[in-house]
């Protein structure tokens, strides 16, 4: 347990871009301990209670309203589920708080494929999400897809999460540079999504927290035409999280603005925190659940408010872009495949 309180500022903000005429992206900020998610004064500013504080950036895709219907349901269904199923858990310790997160966003998931295989209308819809939780004087990330998240301590940004991206296995492959994959064609294709499968597998990591750390969570629309040490030069440039994240938004259109952009900004401090360190490991960090907190739990979640029922939405464009990657990755992979064996 901390030794003092742990205090967080938080600002989000989403554009349009230049050249989208809808928003697909959704963000989410929340007092856990409060029950308030909104960017109210009280939630910009306020104190990590007992059951913690909530961000969350959710990047849609899918046509039409599809993407932006999915965006919306999962920072809702996430946001329902820890508003109840861990507000009201007897058990409150950080192992807990980070099995009610991976299981909020397995449920989202759950959710968003049943509606859209009950509405034709946005079948194929779907959602990239990385929600991250403060617990105490930690921070759990769970993520699908690949909205980013970044911290930047003692100026230098790092990016906390793992693309789950056909570029990011190539790289962790050996196959393509970092650089490489920045510059390909095929960067925005992600391997999965809340929605269109039935399941997914939630990439769950952890990073304790420090006195002044920085933490950016962002869709694919800013973190590809922002380049990581440009996250840490801004910061430093804009203590004001609002002014941050409309400098960050700004650059990336700058850039062209081809996607929806979409930040929030959080910034920790209080006696609760230590000061940093000169040799502590930041960076991509799994978190292993205990062996109590099983996938089977998941058979029987506590009631939740279902989410609300949407206006009509029209009839959906052909799906283009990251919907369309999702359909084709699997041909994708197998052409990969049969590269690696004529070279191997």
């Amino acid at each position: 347990m901390t030794r003092g309180p742990v205090r967080v500022s938080v600002f989000g903000k989403t554009d349009l871009g230049r050249a989208r005429d809808h928003n697909e992206d959704t963000f989410l900020v929340a007092d856990l301990s409060t029950g308030n998610a909104s960017l109210q004064p009280e939630v910009r500013c306020h104190e990590v209670g007992p059951r913690g504080s909530l961000f969350m950036v959710a990047d849609g895709m899918g046509g039409a309203a599809a993407g932006e219907l999915a965006s919306a349901m999962a920072a809702d269904l996430i946001y329902q589920h820890m508003a109840t199923a861990w507000a009201t858990d007897a058990d409150v310790s950080p192992a807990r708080f980070a099995f009610r997160m991976k299981e909020a966003v397995e449920l989202a998931n759950q959710k968003i494929h049943t509606y859209a295989f009950e509405h034709p209308d946005v079948r194929g819809m779907g959602t990239t999400v990385t929600a991250a939780g403060v617990n105490d004087g930690d921070l759990y990330l769970a993520q699908v897809g690949d909205s980013r998240a970044y911290l930047v301590r003692s100026g230098e940004a790092i990016q906390l999460t793992k693309d789950q991206s056909l570029m990011q296995r190539l790289v962790d492959a050996g196959e393509l540079t970092e650089e490489e994959a920045e510059q390909s064609e095929r960067r925005n294709i992600i391997l999965q999504a809340l929605g269109p499968d039935s399941r997914v597998k939630v990439d769950l990591t952890h990073q304790p927290l420090r006195r002044g750390d920085t933490l950016i969570i962002c869709s694919d629309g800013l973190s590809g035409l922002v380049r990581r040490e440009e996250f840490s030069a801004l910061t430093r440039k804009h203590p004001d999280l609002s002014a941050l994240c409309s400098a960050l938004i700004d650059l990336a259109n700058e850039r062209g603005g081809p996607d929806n952009i979409t930040a929030v900004a959080a910034h920790f401090d209080g006696e609760g925190l230590p000061e940093p360190g000169t040799a502590e490991n930041v960076g991509h960090s799994v978190y292993h659940l205990q062996d109590r907190d099983s996938d089977a739990e998941i058979t029987a979640p506590p009631a939740e408010p279902p989410a609300p029922a949407p206006a009509a939405v029209p009839p959906p464009r052909s799906i283009g872009g990251r919907g369309h990657a999702l359909l084709v990755i699997a041909v994708v992979l197998c052409l990969i495949a049969i590269v690696l064996a004529v070279w191997l």
